[in-house]
């Protein structure tokens, strides 16, 4: 008996440490160096934490300054539209244009003027990337200079694209896609979208590499899109922590709010180098903000949001006014006329008015209290404003 209790015993004690190792095994060392408790979803950041800040990559809130775009314009025609060009005596520009490309062409034009409607003038713009070389092709957008109604179905003929220096960058050419349209009849005409503005999707070819010297650059600088003090000292921590284990020393330091400076080591190069930092993880934090666009009634609520106890009372009053005159008629034989006496009868009211209490100790609180009022988006807009005024609103409120 006692052989058997023995027996048992060991081999609870067994089961016991093996749970205990299979638990040790089974954690991870967090994105911060915590030992956390793996979630069985892999070795995946965490996006998303209990502070209110957010786990990304260097390459999603930060770019490199000596990679950035180029702006480039250009002035060109467009031609083949179905009537819908511009008008050459309320544009004589294109008339211009059109006798300059003709003559260009090698075909002399005439004195008289032209009264096509198949041509409009167009500014062409475009983004020349970082590193593109000659040869590439990139999108160009195409938007109406003159009194054209449509560029449905038009081509854009070569456009030179110049930058700010006077040089050209790029030619254009190619169809021209717009996403609206235009419907016109006797008595009605129907617009949808913008059918004076389209794109060409890679209607550009590079002619010319914008001179750029990353690969022998010894100091990187790398600019946030959405300044944040905190955000640039997690920056620097972070690709310190990295540099020290995997050169020895530290490589980065902070200059302001935006910009975290970067010496690149000896012996390794800067795209290389670079490719490294991009992938490492950052706390991003953000200043509490409230962006409310009146224009189409949308409200972006930022997770840092808090609002202090308020009670806000919200209801449209409705004044209702009805007219409804009376006839009155003189008594018999007093020689009286009948007439006519107006009677108003006015009633006012406030059927929808609420009060409820506010109290944002974070988002989804807040949410569910604007919700509890039931009040559509311009009445929250509304309710946010009166919030700010009073003082309860923590947070930076943006109307656009």
């Amino acid at each position: 008996m006692r052989r058997l209790f023995a027996l048992a015993l060991a081999a609870l004690l067994a089961c016991q440490a093996a749970t205990a190792d299979d638990s040790r095994a089974g954690r991870r060392l967090g994105p911060g160096g915590d030992d956390g408790t793996d979630s069985g979803v892999g070795d995946q950041a965490v996006l998303y934490d209990g502070r209110g800040l957010t786990t990304v990559r260097i390459k999603d809130i930060a770019q490199l300054q000596s990679s950035r775009d180029n702006q480039l314009v250009g002035y060109g025609l467009v031609i083949g539209l179905n009537g819908s060009g511009d008008g050459l005596r309320n544009a004589p520009f294109t008339e211009q244009s059109i006798r300059a490309m003709l003559e260009n062409l090698g075909i002399a034009s005439e004195g008289e003027r032209s009264r096509a409607k198949n041509v409009a003038a167009v500014i062409v713009t475009a983004n020349l990337p970082p590193f593109v070389q000659p040869g590439a092709r990139i999108d160009v957008s195409v938007s109406s200079l003159g009194d054209a109604t449509s560029l449905q179905g038009g081509t854009l003929v070569m456009t030179p694209l110049k930058a700010p220096n006077g040089e050209i960058y790029a030619v254009a050419q190619g169809p021209v896609f717009i996403s609206g349209f235009t419907a016109q009849g006797q008595a009605e005409t129907l617009t949808q979208g913008v059918p004076t503005a389209g794109r060409v999707p890679n209607g550009a070819i590079v002619e010319r590499a914008v001179e750029a010297a990353f690969a022998s650059l010894g100091t990187l600088i790398l600019q946030l899109r959405n300044a944040d003090f905190s955000t640039a000292v997690r920056m620097t921590d972070t690709i310190n922590d990295y540099s020290m284990e995997r050169f020895g020393r530290r490589v980065a330091a902070e200059q302001d709010s935006r910009t975290v400076v970067i010496k690149k080591p000896d012996k390794i190069s800067a795209a290389r180098f670079f490719a490294e930092l991009e992938n490492l993880v950052v706390d991003a934090d953000a200043p509490a903000r409230v962006v409310v666009d009146e224009r189409t009634g949308t409200i972006v609520i930022g997770n840092q949001v808090r609002i202090a106890r308020v009670a806000v009372s919200h209801g449209a009053l409705t004044v209702r006014i009805t007219e409804a005159p009376r006839i009155v008629q003189p008594e018999p034989f007093s020689e009286g006329e009948t007439a006519v006496e107006p009677f108003t009868a006015i009633e006012a009211g406030q059927p929808d008015a609420q009060v409820a209490v506010l109290d944002g100790p974070d988002l989804q609180t807040l949410v569910a209290g604007l919700n509890r009022l039931g009040v559509k988006p311009d009445g929250i807009i509304a309710i946010l404003q009166g919030i700010k005024s009073a003082g309860a609103l923590q947070a930076d409120l943006v109307l656009q």
